[in-house]
């Protein structure tokens, strides 16, 4: 684990596990500690790599906004750098955006690409996620002090200093409209949709999602060889935020990256 130099940016990055790589990013305001509850069980049968993304974690901020795109070419660069030219690659809320726009931006990265709990479009969060997450702000962070979520990253961010920052350029981030379902509907890649029964996203959403992936337009046959590539998972029991920590998330994932894809047909 250590720090790589990716555009003149240091991104913080930690290994663990031996296989094929899976690359695991983290939601908003948090880090490579969120998949702490669920790597063992994915350890086992990858190599993990998991990535603190701008102004998180480790990872210090930069002079620039917050955006998926960004970041997502941030990520690239780290996957060049580290040479490792096909991963698989897991995002869950913010991450999961970022992980979307990796696979949109640079698909030949990305063998096969897991979604935990992100929309495709930002009208895909329900109007109440949308109205708190507009709220984002300095003000919103200094009340935000003294939480868990403050404690983690006053313990490894290279300047706690920044935490009202971080939440001031999340929140311009979360407040800028974005749709992208064209480019989802192009993604040359397997992808796997989990999303929690009580998720922050609509199952509305959730299933138009899964059908610009090709999912829920027709019976897959018999032998299922209709079926698409790509996969749906909504996990009972569960909100956004108990998702990524939940034995049900791995459970959902691991086959999805090991079975084989079978063209429809």
């Amino acid at each position: 684990m250590g720090y790589a130099d990716v555009g003149g940016r240091q991104v913080w990055y930690e290994v663990h596990g031996a296989g094929r790589p899976l690359v695991l990013l983290h939601g908003g305001y948090g880090s490579t500690e969120t998949f702490a509850p669920v790597r063992p069980a994915l350890a086992v049968r990858r190599r993990l790599i998991a990535v603190d993304l701008q102004g998180h974690g480790r990872t210090p901020d930069a002079d620039r906004p917050l955006r998926h795109e960004s970041m997502a070419d941030d990520l690239a660069a780290l996957l060049r750098r580290l040479d490792l030219p096909a991963v698989d690659l897991l995002g869950y809320s913010l991450g999961g955006g970022v992980a979307l726009r990796t696979a949109i931006q640079h698909p030949t990265l990305v063998r096969r690409l897991v979604v935990v709990s992100a929309p495709c479009r930002r009208r895909g969060w329900y109007p109440e996620a949308l109205a708190a997450m507009s709220a984002h702000d300095e003000r919103a962070a200094e009340r935000m002090r003294g939480t868990p979520a403050y404690e983690r990253y006053a313990r490894v961010a290279p300047r706690p200093q920044d935490w009202p920052t971080l939440w001031a350029k999340s929140g311009d981030l979360l407040r800028r409209d974005y749709d992208w379902s064209a480019e989802v509907a192009a993604l040359p890649m397997p992808v796997l949709l989990v999303f929690a029964d009580a998720d922050a996203i609509p199952t509305s959403h959730v299933a138009e999602f899964y059908g610009l992936l090709g999912g829920g337009h027709r019976d897959p046959g018999g032998d299922g060889s209709e079926r698409p590539a790509s996969r749906l998972a909504v996990l009972p029991g569960l909100t956004h935020r108990e998702v990524v920590a939940s034995p049900a998330l791995p459970a959902a994932v691991l086959p999805f990256l090991t079975h084989t894809v079978r063209a429809p047909g």
